[in-house]
């Protein structure tokens, strides 16, 4: 049983974003009209994970308008967002499936049917046309924010360029199914459109919010779409240069009694041989020095990842 969490965070009211200007209900595009990338900042992939709804409503309140190209600002899987509840805020993750484990042209062209698939495939066209995607998330352990940039070199320059979070993870997602960032127009061949996700912090703590904001920013700053004097006082100093961890193993639980073998929250640096996690008769240990732990589940459910391993890269 986890403990009942603090909220920190108050979903915004999202009801005036919902007709926006693009045909599809809480989806709106500035154009500059000048030359330049199609940009999505992408929130409410989990209908829990408040820190993207409240960047999106702040970036609308900024004013903010990109110099170049078009922006799109993109609520996702709104219902599970509008199911929140603060006494059971675990429940609202996604309505029936995880929204983040649809994106293959198998999946969305299948013949189910949920209703957070229908919304993917309501959002499938605006992906189809970004050029490049921030995707906003946040984490059920309180650790340090971090980058997740998949499995291509575009995408993990485009994290660099952001300078923070400082984590950047080079990984190739999940056995239960596909991310949004490694949906084939992002994770495609060289010279195709990328994406990011970042995870700005723990689920509901107010600092959470402020990394959303400020990782939103720092991502047009990267990309020359908005005024820096607009960003500036939302960008706090920051030291130290990005540090990128390569996944070399993702942990699926083989059972429903996964169990860590210490509270890990995540970037631990463990000596080879340590013990990670027993699953059912299996022991999960370090496989090498150095090993760091990315993300460790509290709620490990079999088939699921549990965790994921990597190295820092030189």
């Amino acid at each position: 049983m986890i403990d009942q969490p603090q909220i920190e965070l108050t979903p915004p009211d999202i009801s005036a974003y919902r007709h926006g200007n693009t045909g599809i209900d809480y989806v709106t595009t500035l154009d500059s009209g000048q030359p330049g990338p199609h940009a999505v900042i992408n929130a409410l992939v989990h209908g829990n994970e408040l820190c993207g709804a409240i960047a999106i409503d702040a970036l609308f309140h900024m004013g903010v308008r990109p110099r170049r190209g078009r922006l799109t600002l993109c609520l996702a899987n709104v219902a599970a967002y509008q199911a929140f509840d603060p006494k059971a805020p675990y429940a609202s993750r996604f309505m029936e499936e995880d929204f983040n484990r649809l994106w293959t042209a198998e999946v969305l062209d299948s013949r189910r049917d949920t209703i957070d698939l229908q919304r993917a495939r309501q959002l499938r066209p605006l992906y189809d046309g970004a050029d490049v995607l921030l995707d906003l998330h946040s984490m059920t352990n309180d650790g340090e924010p971090l980058i997740l940039s998949g499995r291509t070199e575009r995408a993990r320059t485009l994290a660099r360029a952001l300078g923070h979070p400082a984590w950047i993870v080079a990984d190739s997602g999940h056995a239960a199914g596909r991310r949004l960032i490694d949906y084939d127009r992002f994770a495609g061949e060289p010279g195709s459109p990328t994406a990011i996700l970042v995870e700005c912090g723990q689920h509901w703590r107010a600092e959470t919010a402020v990394v959303a904001v400020e990782a939103s920013l720092r991502f047009l700053l990267a990309l020359g779409m908005v005024d820096p004097d607009l960003a500036a006082p939302h960008l706090r100093p920051r030291h130290g240069v990005p540090r990128v961890v390569v996944v070399s193993d993702a942990v699926t639980a083989e059972t429903d009694t996964f169990t860590f073998a210490a509270p890990f929250h995540g970037l631990e640096s463990l000596a080879a041989g340590t013990l990670i996690a027993t699953d059912g008769d299996r022991r999960v240990v370090a496989p090498y020095d150095g090993c760091i732990l990315i993300m460790p589940a509290r709620r490990v459910r079999q088939g699921q990842t549990a965790v994921r391993l990597g190295r820092v890269e030189d």
